[in-house]
C-alpha cells in the first residue's frame, strides 16, 4: 500500500498505460461543500476551517490520464462530470437512507460493460474525518463486484482512507494520494489505527 500527500496529476505522471487494474475514485462534484457541514439550525457559522477543494470539478486532462493509468474506472460523482465521460450503462447507486434534507443517494459512472447495481447501506453520523466520508462498506462491496485477486487499485482522492482500509482488509494493493495535508494526516492516523487493532485481535 503506498499512500502520499501530493497532486494527483503528479502521481499518475509517473506510471505507464494500464499500470493499475482499477481505478476507484472520488473526486470534487464542485458543489461547494465547505465548513458549513454539520451547521445545526440557527448557527451561522460551524466554526470549522473553510476550505474550497470542493469549489470546482477536476479538469478533462484528469480524467485522460485516470483513463490512460487504469483499465477500469468507478467515479463517484459522474453525474457532474457528464462533459469528460462517455455513455455508460453500468452506474452505480449508493442509496442511504439518510431523510431529512439529505440526498437519498449517489451516483458513480463506471467504465464496465454491465447492468446497473445497487448499493444500499446509511452512514453512521458523527465519526467522520472529512465531509464527503464514504463507508468501508460501500469500497468493500465495490471489491467484492469489480475486482478481482491481485487488482493493482488507485485512488487519486484518498479523502478519509475508507479504500484503503478495505483494500488493506481485502488484501489488495493500492497506491493512493490525498492533496491536502490536514486530510492526509487524519487519514493516515485512522488506516494505522485500523491496522494496529486488526493486528491485536488477529
Amino acid at each position: 500500500m503506498e499512500i502520499t500527500n501530493e497532486c494527483n496529476m503528479e502521481l499518475m505522471a509517473r506510471y505507464p498505460d494500464g499500470w493499475f487494474d482499477l481505478a476507484i475514485v472520488d473526486p470534487p462534484y464542485g458543489i461547494g461543500v465547505n465548513h458549513n457541514i454539520g451547521r445545526r439550525k440557527g448557527e451561522k457559522s460551524s466554526g470549522n476551517k473553510k476550505f474550497t477543494w470542493d469549489d470546482s470539478i477536476p479538469s478533462q486532462e484528469y480524467f485522460i490520464q485516470l483513463k490512460r493509468v487504469s483499465v477500469n474506472q468507478i467515479i463517484w460523482g459522474g453525474n457532474y462530470y457528464a462533459n469528460f465521460l462517455n455513455n455508460s450503462r453500468c452506474w452505480i447507486y449508493w442509496r442511504k437512507l439518510m431523510g431529512g434534507s439529505f440526498s437519498d443517494g449517489e451516483l458513480a459512472w463506471t467504465s464496465f460493460d454491465s447492468v446497473v447495481k445497487e448499493f444500499t447501506f446509511c452512514p453512521k453520523a458523527g465519526n467522520s474525518i472529512h465531509p464527503t466520508q464514504k463507508p468501508v462498506a460501500l469500497y468493500k462491496w465495490l471489491l467484492d463486484k469489480y475486482a478481482k485477486p491481485g487488482y493493482k487499485i488507485l485512488d487519486t482522492h484518498l479523502g478519509s482512507g475508507s479504500i484503503a482500509i478495505a483494500c488493506h482488509d481485502y488484501g489488495f494493493d493500492l497506491t493512493a494520494c490525498e492533496l491536502d495535508r490536514e486530510y492526509y494526516n487524519a487519514a493516515m492516523k485512522r488506516i494505522n489505527l485500523h491496522k494496529l487493532q486488526t493486528k491485536l485481535f488477529q
